[in-house]
């Protein structure tokens, strides 16, 4: 059974940095996609991931660029999300998402992620 795990959340000022951290177990191999889902307070969880990275592309919306990343950890079985230049609207939970076969056309369909992590807030105050 795939399980995702994530942790890191918290509370940062506005133009700190926070890691979040996805632990997968059960993953049957290291080809997989990862996603980071967000949702903000009153809101439903946004249907594509604000970022998410298959090994070989990215794909991002445009409020987070050149500010959130995706690093991973060689055995793969921890995933990142490096938060920079953090801002109060960056206030969401976080959930991160795996998937195998994800193209890069799809990355930003949450249906291609087949599980799930249960979230982390992360609150940017002002």
């Amino acid at each position: 059974e795939v399980q995702l795990v994530e942790s890191g959340g918290g509370l940062v000022q506005t133009g700190g940095s926070l890691r979040l951290s996805c632990t997968a177990s059960g993953i049957p191999h290291a080809d997989y996609a990862i996603g980071w889902f967000c949702q903000a307070p009153s809101k439903e969880r946004e249907v594509i991931p604000c970022i998410s990275n298959n090994g070989r592309h990215s794909y991002y919306v445009y409020s987070v660029k050149d500010r959130f990343t995706i690093p991973s950890d060689n055995a793969k079985t921890t995933a990142y999300l490096q938060m920079n230049s953090l801002k109060p609207e960056d206030t969401a939970v976080y959930s991160c998402a795996a998937g195998f076969g994800i193209i890069r056309s799809s990355m930003s369909s949450s249906n291609q992620y087949a599980y799930w992590g249960q979230g982390t807030q992360v609150t940017v105050s002002s």
